[in-house]
């Protein structure tokens, strides 16, 4: 079911929305899709009850009945909040776009703020910040490069496990994530200098060029499928010498594709790539996993690299 919902407006169709809800919750997803019919002929211009709808039809096995009902979707939410366009993506009824709405992002995880470090440190065995920092360790003993920073920038800073992990070995820390719950979250930890709720593009034309010494980013990249952008605005802000270090999940294909999770992955072949693009060396790279699913290892990698 949708991951939130608002009113509708119209009890009797809220009513048959949370009756939809409990029996998706209970694996009944044809009674769900039933319960959800009714409930857009009630409320039409919903895109809680169409999205849910989607869901269930796609649960049940009905993938044309789920086009239909995600592309209403998408008429109805122009801001992409449900993000239905990555549902119709994982369908084949588009073409995967290069990054998911910022207001699905944004609204996902404002939600799962609450419960966000427990789910994923011991829902999902999340262990990315500590990788990070061995790939980082390695990659300053490759390079002869102490392993100090002045300036750090951390992508997607979520609640702040990257600066818990890393913040220590640099003089300052800021911190950038789309959802406003999740950067409240990071400020109370006090390893921030500055936090704000922004697309991370836009938090760093704020820095000048060449005045930071380490970019993180820490499981930030399976919301993002198109990284050259960001990568040219890294390459911009990142003094000489200085590190980039991010994790992704491994891409079977050339450059980067959506997985059935939703979630981006991205192939080695294609970060080399960006690399040679901006004459950065690749001075550390670990395979490794840095969360699960259902309990198996996800593919990743953990990468460092360096400008000339």
């Amino acid at each position: 079911m949708a991951h939130y919902a608002r009113s509708s407006g119209n009890l009797a169709a809220d009513r048959r929305y949370d009756y939809a809800r409990h029996s998706a919750a209970e694996g009944d997803h044809a009674v769900a899709a039933d319960l959800l019919m009714q409930t857009v002929e009630l409320a039409p211009s919903w895109p809680a009850a169409w999205f849910a709808l989607g869901e269930a039809r796609e649960a049940s096995g009905d993938a044309t009945g789920a086009i239909a009902a995600f592309e209403r979707t998408a008429l109805l939410d122009p801001e992409g909040s449900f993000g239905s366009t990555l549902r119709l993506a994982r369908l084949g009824a588009q073409a995967s776009p290069a990054s998911p709405p910022d207001a699905y992002v944004r609204d996902l995880f404002d939600q799962y703020a609450e419960r966000f470090e427990r789910h994923l440190l011991k829902g999902l065995a999340y262990r990315g910040p500590r990788i990070l920092a061995g790939t980082i360790d390695r990659a300053c003993l490759a390079t002869g490069r102490p392993n100090r920073f002045g300036t750090a920038i951390d992508l997607g800073c979520g609640t702040g496990l990257a600066a818990q992990e890393i913040g220590p070995r640099c003089e300052v820390m800021d911190g950038v994530d789309l959802a406003p719950a999740m950067v409240a979250l990071a400020k109370a930890t006090g390893l921030y200098r500055k936090l704000e709720a922004a697309e991370m593009r836009a938090f760093l034309e704020d820095y000048a060029d060449a005045t930071v010494d380490l970019v993180l980013a820490a499981d930030v990249f399976v919301y993002l499928g198109d990284l050259e952008p960001l990568f040219a605005q890294v390459a911009r802000v990142l003094c000489s010498g200085g590190m980039f270090g991010f994790t992704v999940q491994v891409a079977t294909g050339p450059e980067f594709n959506l997985g059935p999770d939703l979630r981006y992955t991205h192939s080695r072949v294609y970060l080399e790539r960006l690399a040679h693009l901006h004459g950065w060396s690749i001075a550390a790279l670990d395979e490794a996993s840095i969360r699960q699913d259902r309990g198996i290892d996800v593919p990743g990698l953990a990468l460092v690299m360096a400008a000339p």
